[in-house]
């Protein structure tokens, strides 16, 4: 219900917004890029199975899944590749909300990007490309 729920929180875009620009992205870095959504978590599970082995890199916006799902994080765990966890909102800002600060995702991620609304998509996905090749920040650096 992206761009449905919560506009005020989330923001307008739809996912197919997002996949667009997603999308074009991923040709420009040469890169293929599966994008799926479900509600179901037996789904994504699967889903996860089915990339260990098979894929360079997984973002995975867990949503309420990310609070509940130790399911998801053991599939998760299993994958070699690096594993970013996204939210839109800043799900540490607001402590009243104390139940959407815990992540059983976190545990298994590689990193997690939160508060950056659909932006958060491309920042993702760039540092799925940065955990696969590196940059060398020790290189021209001054004596």
């Amino acid at each position: 219900m992206l761009g449905i729920r919560n506009p005020g929180l989330y923001g307008g875009a739809r996912l197919a917004d997002i996949e667009r620009v997603m999308r074009v992205r991923a040709d420009a870095l040469g890169v293929t890029l599966d994008f799926r959504q479900t509600n179901h978590e037996g789904v994504m599970i699967d889903w996860i199975h089915d990339a260990h082995e098979r894929v360079d890199g997984v973002i995975i916006n867990p949503a309420a899944f990310t609070q509940t799902s130790l399911g998801i994080a053991d599939a998760l765990g299993i994958l070699t590749c690096p594993v970013i966890e996204l939210h839109f909102a800043n799900v540490h800002r607001d402590p009243a909300k104390v139940n959407r600060q815990v992540s059983l995702v976190r545990s298994v991620a590689t990193g997690v990007i939160a508060g950056f609304g659909p932006s958060g998509y491309l920042l993702a996905l760039d540092a799925v490309m940065q955990a696969i090749t590196p940059t060398d920040f020790t290189q021209g650096r001054d004596a």
